[in-house]
């Protein structure tokens, strides 16, 4: 695992990102609640530019850029054949407003949202990276979270949708221990950063409560919207299946991933 971090970043450092400072986390969580023993590790860079920050999956925007590049070339590229966090959060300086911009099935979702967190700070104190941190706690998505931040970078950002302490946050976990992100690097950049728009699924812009009442009908019924969509078809082998039959059968397959992803962040969203 060291091994492809160390791999991973070498290549994240050829890529071109957006002015300033790329910050890159090391994201570690466990899925399934059921199977505590199970942990995932994903690489997440924290972007910071003058108008906006933007985190994301550097796996998922290698995948993206790739799709991009070949699309240019009239060629056409499949993302990458491994999991990868989709979700992507847009923050501004001086608000509490994010974009929050996630998948669910092949559809896009941009959701604003307003986070005002309220922040603990506590009398405790330690060092990540030779940087002096101080702890501080607070509520978040279902979860007590506690973050370590550092007012030697005063940046009032952070993974994810964590942001206005007085300082960078270098490390945050829930106090159960199933997300954490920790900072493992940075890089200045010159370049500016522009996600790149793959443009291969369809996007609906929703406000935050529009986007709760659509998460939770996807995981009552992930195929609802399909309904009409798909026509009666042919498999590889000939064998002739309906609609329904194949919606059927993409719905058992998402029944059985969602199962297994029963631990997320913002963990209230299941209630």
């Amino acid at each position: 695992m060291k091994k492809i971090k160390f791999l991973l970043f070498l290549i994240l450092t050829n890529f071109a990102f957006g002015q300033n400072k790329l910050f890159l986390y090391d994201y570690k969580f466990i899925p399934d609640s059921t199977m505590r023993d199970e942990l995932k590790h994903e690489l997440m860079i924290l972007n910071i530019q003058k108008d906006r920050s933007e985190f994301y999956s550097f796996e998922r925007y290698a995948s993206d850029s790739t799709q991009l590049a070949e699309s240019k070339k009239g060629n056409m590229a499949m993302p990458f054949n491994k999991a990868m966090v989709n979700d992507r959060v847009v923050k501004y300086p001086n608000s509490n407003l994010i974009n929050y911009i996630t998948i669910m099935f092949w559809d896009q979702y941009i959701v604003k949202q307003d986070i005002d967190l309220k922040w603990h700070l506590e009398n405790s104190f330690d060092t990540i990276l030779g940087y002096k941190v101080q702890k501080a706690t607070a509520d978040f998505g279902g979860r007590k979270w506690t973050a370590w931040f550092t007012k030697e970078m005063p940046i009032q950002d952070g993974p994810y949708k964590f942001k206005n302490l007085p300082g960078l946050i270098l490390k945050i976990e829930d106090h159960n221990k199933n997300h954490t992100f920790e900072l493992k690097g940075i890089k200045s950049n010159t370049t500016e950063f522009n996600y790149p728009n793959v443009d291969n699924s369809k996007s609906y812009n929703l406000n935050y409560d529009q986007y709760v009442k659509k998460y939770k009908n996807f995981r009552k019924d992930p195929t609802a919207d399909l309904v009409g969509k798909i026509p009666d078809q042919r498999d590889a082998n000939g064998n002739f299946r309906t609609s329904t039959q194949i919606i059927k059968e993409l719905h058992d397959q998402w029944m059985e991933r969602l199962k297994k992803d029963n631990n997320i962040i913002e963990i209230d969203l299941l209630k």
